[in-house]
């Protein structure tokens, strides 16, 4: 004799699972989160972040990384090349991935869990199947998985604003490279024209037509400008060494980097202000990212 044991109240159970996961589960991708970032930072960066997941990946970028640092590299062009080249930005793109998966995570049930038990007894036998899950995970499914949108949204919104804050330390690495270098330049220029008086001076002396007290003088003025040197030196020195750290560049890259002589033009009209408020007040991340915080309160 054969017999099974409670199928109608499986059937029933495996629905309740079924309706229950089928209700509408809050998903995440990578290719759709990736996809939402560029969209919120393109405006901004002027270019595309991609997670480079394999090998091939990783050459083609390396490949666009080289062609770019073939000439003097820009600001735009040190923008793009972040985008391409950064490992801290790939770091902070696959943490958003993973962040925006781990809320996707929370407003799923937990996995059912399936027993099976077959019992003999004489010329009988008797099989047992049971299909069990969280009554109260099913209850409150609608709400977690309310709370997962929020947390899927507000992952985002926080890997667009990490992503637009890294483009922004680039522009202005970049700059302050580009302006020590300038300084270097004129003060490189400074010290030859103190060095030429100073001599000249010493030569006057020598020869009576110069007192002590204004050679001292223009001695005094070539040091100032020897020290001024050597600082301008090591301003060039370390912010170089910042902008190669935001950029990713290992030894060979860093060392065929080449930068502009000299800061573009300043734009001859300014932007309208009451224009460019309005538009920060739009486009703003971080109040997006508040308004979320509420409503996940």
């Amino acid at each position: 004799m054969k017999r099974l044991t409670s199928p109608r109240g499986l059937k029933l159970s495996a629905a309740l699972v079924g309706i229950g996961v089928l209700s509408g589960c809050a998903s995440v991708s990578l290719e759709q989160n990736l996809h939402r970032v560029n969209q919120e930072t393109a405006a901004f960066s002027g270019g595309q972040v991609q997670l480079a997941r394999d090998a091939s990946e990783r050459k083609e970028r390396d490949l666009a990384a080289s062609q770019l640092l073939r000439s003097p590299l820009g600001q735009k062009e040190a923008v793009q090349l972040a985008l391409l080249n950064s490992a801290s930005l790939q770091a902070l793109l696959a943490q958003g991935w993973a962040d925006a998966a781990a809320g996707a995570q929370s407003g799923r049930i937990s996995n059912p869990a399936f027993s099976f038990e077959r019992m003999v007894k004489g010329d009988e036998l008797e099989l047992g199947r049971a299909l069990s899950f969280g009554l109260l995970d099913v209850l409150t499914l609608p709400v977690r998985q309310n709370l997962a949108r929020q947390r899927i949204e507000q992952a985002q919104l926080q890997l667009s604003g990490q992503v637009i804050d890294h483009v922004t330390r680039v522009r202005q690495a970049w700059v302050r490279a580009v302006a020590a270098q300038q300084t270097l330049n004129y003060a490189q220029q400074i010290v030859e024209a103190a060095e030429a008086s100073s001599e000249l001076a010493r030569r006057m002396q020598a020869a009576g037509n110069f007192n002590r007290l204004n050679r001292a003088r223009e001695q005094a003025f070539y040091a100032d400008a020897a020290t001024r040197l050597a600082t301008a030196q090591h301003q060039v020195t370390s912010t170089r060494e910042e902008l190669v750290r935001l950029l990713g560049l290992d030894e060979a890259q860093a060392n065929i980097l080449q930068l502009p002589q000299r800061l573009p033009d300043l734009p001859r009209e300014a932007l309208d202000a009451t224009a460019i408020g309005s538009m920060a007040t739009r486009t703003r991340l971080d109040i997006q990212l508040a308004l979320n915080v509420v409503n996940l309160a």
